[in-house]
């Protein structure tokens, strides 16, 4: 197989609903598509408000169990240090599987 692969999911609605609406029909084949050749995958979504946690949660959940063996989690906003962080993490976390990430912003002080 392969390393963990990342995909960058963008262009999303800021409403939730058409937000879930847009990922189901243009990003989740995708991500089952790449599950077919990686024994990871890792879903980079843009930071958004609190009301878009409970349909990330169940896609997420529901795409990992669908993908079993293979791990399946997500990382939500963040600065370019913390989606690295959060990258490298996951990649040495074998156990790690159906997860959403809320990623914070890192600053020069911490």
């Amino acid at each position: 197989m392969g390393e963990q692969v990342v995909l960058k999911v963008g262009g999303l609605a800021p409403h939730a609903i058409e937000a879930a609406a847009a990922f189901h029909l243009e990003w989740m084949p995708q991500a089952l598509a790449l599950l077919k050749n990686a024994p990871a995958l890792l879903l980079q979504m843009p930071g958004a408000p609190y009301d878009h946690d409970d349909w990330r949660r169940a896609a997420i959940r529901d795409l990992a169990r669908r993908s079993t063996p293979h791990r399946v989690n997500m990382i939500a906003g963040g600065d370019a240090a913390a989606i690295a962080s959060a990258i490298r993490f996951l990649s040495d976390a074998p156990g790690v599987t159906g997860q959403l990430l809320k990623l914070a912003g890192t600053t020069a002080d911490a």
